[in-house]
């Protein structure tokens, strides 16, 4: 399958609960690649790339599993894969 690339802005409680160390972790076990970072609104982008129903199952584990954090939306915007291997780099 052909890998794609999203980013995603992530809004709610995403900062100072863990939220992009779990981006990673999840990413790690679903082989997908990129980075995710804080931004000075209070929102968490990551741009992940990667199989289309693995992009799609971190998406869900980011929603409904992380312990602390809280979700609110979530903005997608697909973009050409760059060739980006694991491991999620944190910045």
């Amino acid at each position: 399958m052909t890998p794609v690339r999203i980013r995603f802005r992530f809004r709610g409680r995403v900062q100072g609960v863990g939220f992009r160390q779990y981006v990673a972790m999840c990413s790690h076990r679903l082989r997908i690649g990129g980075f995710v970072e804080n931004r000075p609104d209070g929102s968490v982008v990551a741009e992940l790339e990667g199989e289309l129903a693995a992009l799609q199952e971190l998406e869900r584990l980011l929603r409904e599993e992380h312990p602390t954090a809280r979700v609110d939306g979530v903005t997608r915007e697909e973009m050409a894969a760059q060739g980006s291997v694991p491991p999620v780099r944190i910045r």
